[in-house]
């Protein structure tokens, strides 16, 4: 049985009016996974392969299937899995729309309405999605904690961005102590909620009045601050500082609500999460953009390094003072790709 037989067993039992379904080849970002849209008059579902080459790919999938089922059941709005076959790696699964945050946010006036939906819906998944989750569903770590942050956010902006996409060399030294003292400061926050780890515009969906989830299999515990960073200083939309400034109160006023008294704690570890959050994404973005050869991503890094610039400006941590000259160093010349290499977990 190959892929084709798989989806078409399924619609000849869920559909009596039988195939003419359209298939459409979905753009996956930076994820190996393959995704189609299958559509006719009768509706559309979306299909998912993956095929599970090795250990990696294997956790992965039973993690989207075991995170995806628990998620729902807790009323969080990620895509109901209609079937499945981890053999094969293969999904068939609900159509949460065919728009996603960035493609909406850059085309409305009104998208600070939207975003404190999401928000709405972040802090349900934070807080409802923590309750009897289950860490052995983690496909790589059950927790962010700090060897995570030293090598696959600070340690990936250092080989991948730093020395690989721009050919830089630099005081490891001093810089080093800037990433330890930076992971310490982050650790400190509450990590028992649930973290999605890549909550951003790109993974949002939205069709009508309804908000969808998706890429949630990377979820496991960690502190809040983390998924609503990832949301504010996104550099697929770029939100102004004004309204990054008006939507993190509006979350800190819908966490009080479910959590009272938080909000100090909140706000003292949200900036090291947040720099942390964007180590990641210059990490990311320059090993997809350079290494595998989306360069559609490297478009995005001079935002990011801008955002990055700005968090340490108004953090003004002098433990973190060679970060950032090392940063304001690099945004003072033209970005000059140069080659990279790396990996993200």
């Amino acid at each position: 049985m190959d892929l084709k037989d798989f989806v078409r067993s399924y619609i000849t039992e869920t559909y009596p009016t039988g195939w003419g379904f359209e298939w459409r080849r979905l753009p996956g970002d930076g994820s190996k996974r393959a995704f189609y849209r299958l559509s006719a008059e009768q509706g559309s579902f979306i299909v998912m392969e993956y095929a599970p080459s090795d250990r990696t790919a294997e956790k992965e999938n039973l993690s989207y299937l075991r995170i995806g089922e628990h998620l729902l059941g807790k009323g969080i709005p990620v895509a109901r899995i209609f079937r499945y076959d981890l053999e094969h790696g293969w999904f068939i699964m609900e159509d949460l729309g065919q728009r996603n945050l960035q493609e909406i946010a850059l085309s409305t006036e009104n998208r600070i309405d939207i975003y404190k939906r999401i928000l709405e819906v972040l802090v349900k998944l934070q807080i409802e999605g923590r309750e009897d989750f289950n860490t052995q569903w983690c496909a790589h770590t059950e927790r962010y904690d700090r060897f995570l942050m030293e090598r696959h956010e600070s340690g990936y902006f250092l080989t991948s961005f730093v020395q690989g996409f721009l050919g830089l060399e630099t005081d490891l030294t001093a810089l080093t102590r800037s990433f330890s003292r930076l992971s310490y400061n982050a650790s400190l926050a509450d990590g028992d909620f649930f973290l999605h780890r890549d909550f951003q515009s790109r993974n949002l969906m939205l069709r009508g009045d309804r908000i969808g989830i998706v890429d949630w299999q990377g979820g496991r515990l960690g502190p809040l601050q983390y998924d609503l960073a990832s949301l504010l200083i996104d550099p697929y939309v770029g939100l102004k500082s004004e309204e990054r400034k008006h939507l993190y109160d509006y979350y800190l006023t819908l966490l009080e609500r479910r959590l009272p008294g938080v909000s100090p704690s909140f706000s003292m570890h949200y900036p090291y999460l947040a720099i942390q959050r964007n180590l990641q994404i210059l990490g990311a973005f320059s090993y997809l953009g350079s290494v595998l050869g989306k360069k559609w991503f490297l478009e995005y890094i001079p935002a990011a390094l801008q955002s990055l610039e700005g968090l340490l400006e108004e953090q003004d941590d002098p433990d973190l003072h060679p970060l950032k000259v090392l940063v304001d160093e690099i945004n003072a010349r033209p970005i000059q790709p140069h080659g990279n290499q790396g990996s993200n977990r």
